[in-house]
């Protein structure tokens, strides 16, 4: 075959452009649904479960251990045997970030440094907001359910310069847009000033006589009694005994009964108070006569007062009378003065017959 009559085979490859893949979810998902629908179950059926459950109440329990409480005045009044009347002035302040109701409930207060933990007052708390700033005031009567307890608290109120008070109580928080009522513990432990024994106690204006007047009291006089603490008291009438030159003298004697009526005493370092006294001129004369009080001191005695009895509204307070009774406050009187009015000069050193 010559060349002319062979035949050409031309081959012609076509170049076939590839279809791009489809993107996003549309086939995926139709296919796949059923994954994307085990997703979302997942996240309705536990996972919001545990934001609601664990983690909302979490953080609203953590937010209000943060919370800070501050007792502005505890004001103590009508005190009865069995009952009294408390009221009490607090704020308290949060950071503000969440928005959450607390319900009202009702919480103990107890001494956080007696082992204990004994509640001496059951307080009705009423319901509060989470906000940067809340006043809390609460006024109630409150019913002596543990004498004990309270007697204990008024013995370590009257000894110390600072004592730690909790307060404690199982209540519910409602945060906002959950329409979910989440329990919660309030626990808040302040630290507040004592009545530091009384110390500082004065007494001026006295006056003595040699008879006794209609009641039998033959000294007189009137009484500073500084109240450190934030505890507004109505104590009522208080006896005490009257021990002369003091219980770490050595020579120590109960002369006789201190009087002081309608006790009530106010935040501050001045609470003036009339007192009178029946006591034992003798014992008087005899320390008078002695050194230094003859010389050095001018006639200036110690004496030492320690509660006695406590009655208001014709009752018996022993939750008064035995804390004061189980504390004796040194008060300096300067007695020599009206004694020397009375007997037209002072005692001389070595006694009256000298």
């Amino acid at each position: 075959m010559s060349s002319t009559d062979e035949k050409v085979v031309t081959v012609q490859q076509e170049n076939v452009e590839k279809k791009p893949r489809r993107r996003g979810c549309v086939g995926h998902c139709a296919k796949f649904w059923w994954a994307y629908l085990l997703v979302v179950i997942i996240i309705v059926v536990i996972v919001v479960p545990v934001v609601i459950l664990v983690a909302v109440p979490k953080l609203a329990q953590k937010k209000l251990d943060e919370a800070d409480l501050t007792i502005q005045g505890i004001l103590i009044t009508q005190t009865q045997a069995k009952e009294l009347s408390m009221s009490i002035n607090s704020t308290i302040t949060t950071d503000g970030s969440v928005h959450a109701n607390i319900a009202a409930f009702t919480g103990v207060m107890y001494l956080e440094d007696l082992e204990s933990h004994t509640p001496f007052a059951t307080i009705n708390f009423p319901a509060t907001t989470a906000d940067a700033l809340q006043t809390v005031n609460i006024s109630q009567k409150l019913e002596i359910t543990d004498m004990a307890a309270l007697t204990t608290f008024n013995t370590w109120l009257l000894a110390n310069e600072s004592l730690r008070i909790t307060t404690f109580g199982e209540t519910t928080v409602k945060v906002k847009g959950i329409d979910r009522d989440y329990p919660v513990t309030f626990k808040k432990t302040i630290t507040t000033p004592g009545l530091r024994g009384f110390n500082g106690t004065t007494v001026t204006d006295t006056v003595v006589t040699l008879q006794a007047d209609e009641r039998g009291n033959n000294f007189k006089g009137t009484a500073n009694i500084p109240n450190y603490s934030i505890f507004t008291l109505e104590i009522g009438n208080a006896t005490f005994h009257n021990y002369l030159l003091g219980p770490d003298s050595g020579e120590a004697q109960d002369i006789g009964t201190v009087y002081i009526d309608n006790i009530m005493l106010y935040p501050g370092e001045k609470n003036e108070l009339p007192m009178r006294a029946t006591i034992e001129q003798g014992p008087i004369l005899d320390a008078l006569g002695k050194k230094p009080y003859c010389d050095e001191t001018k006639g200036v005695l110690p004496f030492a007062l320690s509660g006695k009895t406590v009655d208001n509204h014709g009752q018996s307070l022993t939750y008064f009378a035995d804390a004061l009774a189980s504390h004796n406050t040194t008060v300096d009187i300067d007695i020599g003065t009206p004694v020397a009015k009375l007997l037209g000069g002072p005692v001389p050193c070595g006694g009256l017959g000298h």
